[in-house]
């Protein structure tokens, strides 16, 4: 099968970065896996991250990707959610080989059978925002996304990217307050089309940004942008007995203490985690992109894709990633077909 990988771990400005390959079709499913034509694929941070230079040489090609939309080919024996012929959209598991190929092995607990009025490409650009989104502001701010919380106010740090773009969205659902944070112009204005009832400059002007709009503290932060830049003011911000959820890693320590007097929390969200670690409730995320397809098909919510960077191949991937590594993506990247 045609697929695009890696071997060495490069800067993207290398030529070798990634590469494409002809590769071994994955093996007949078993268990609970689905084996999926991949027809289009969206790219997150997370790949550019684990492509990062380092020193390790992958004695076998390692795939990337997390994000796709295809048909299932085959199913596993214990298989009881899909059948063959199916479309479905998915976002994977860190610890197998990614979507960036023609096919790939997944388990049917973590996929959604597609929305029924998108393609491929807007589909795809979907399934690891959604579930990020989701899982930080229901499961792990605690939100009630039936409205019981509405008129408290969330800040969204970088509300213009693939995450943000659906967390306003799903916050707007549950009835809250949003302020997304954004700068450059055509940034701000993709918030506002989300629903985004105030749009605030981030960087070193966030504080100020925050309260010039009326608000001296904010119920809930969602931070999607530079934990180690944010923790302070977020710290600042945040009201008492309110929460802090993060989805970038950080890079330093940071005094928690600050949360102390106010009884706020801070969470992390990966949602990798239930794959990751096998969790009992794994097929929550399966759940998840059922009511977000159902949502999708209602018009409820719309897609984030934001831009088509052409075909899956080699050429194409390094620029979606060197675009990322930029930090100025509005919404997802998504290519489709080999």
């Amino acid at each position: 099968m045609r697929a695009v990988a890696l071997t060495q771990y490069l800067p993207i400005s290398h030529p070798e970065s990634l590469l494409d390959m002809e590769l071994p079709r994955p093996a007949q499913p078993s268990g609970h896996d689905l084996l999926v034509r991949i027809e289009a694929i969206a790219v997150n941070p997370v790949d550019f991250k684990i492509r990062a230079p380092k020193d390790t040489v992958e004695a076998n090609p390692k795939i990337l990707g997390w994000d796709a939309a295809g048909v299932v080919e085959a199913v596993g024996e214990a298989v009881t959610l899909f059948q063959p012929g199916d479309k479905v959209y998915y976002a994977g598991d860190i610890t197998r080989q990614g979507s960036n190929a023609e096919y790939q092995l997944v388990d049917e607990r973590i996929v959604g059978p597609m929305p029924t009025t998108l393609d491929y490409s807007a589909a795809a650009a979907l399934p690891l925002t959604a579930i990020t989104a989701w899982e930080a502001l229901f499961e792990r701010l605690r939100l009630d996304r039936h409205g019981r919380d509405a008129g408290k106010t969330l800040l969204i740090v970088g509300g213009a990217g693939g995450v943000g773009s659906i967390a306003i969205q799903l916050a707007k659902l549950a009835g809250l307050k949003v302020i997304a944070t954004a700068s450059r112009p055509e940034s701000r204005a993709w918030c506002q089309t989300l629903g985004a009832d105030h749009v605030v400059r981030h960087g070193s002007e966030l504080l100020d940004a925050v309260r010039a709009e009326g608000f001296a503290q904010v119920d809930y932060i969602f931070c999607t942008s530079d934990t180690d830049a944010y923790f302070d003011t977020l710290a600042e911000l945040v009201a008492p007995q309110g929460g802090i959820v993060s989805i970038v890693e950080a890079g330093k320590p940071h005094d928690i203490e600050k949360l102390k007097a106010k009884s706020a929390f801070f969470a992390w969200e990966m949602m990798f985690t239930r794959s990751l670690f096998q969790t009992a409730d794994m097929v929550e995320q399966h759940r998840l992109l059922v009511e977000v397809a159902r949502l999708i098909d209602s018009g409820t919510l719309k897609t984030t894709l934001g831009e088509k960077l052409g075909s899956i191949n080699a050429a194409n991937l390094r620029r979606a990633h060197a675009l990322l590594e930029e930090g100025k993506v509005i919404g997802k990247l998504v290519l489709t077909g080999f």
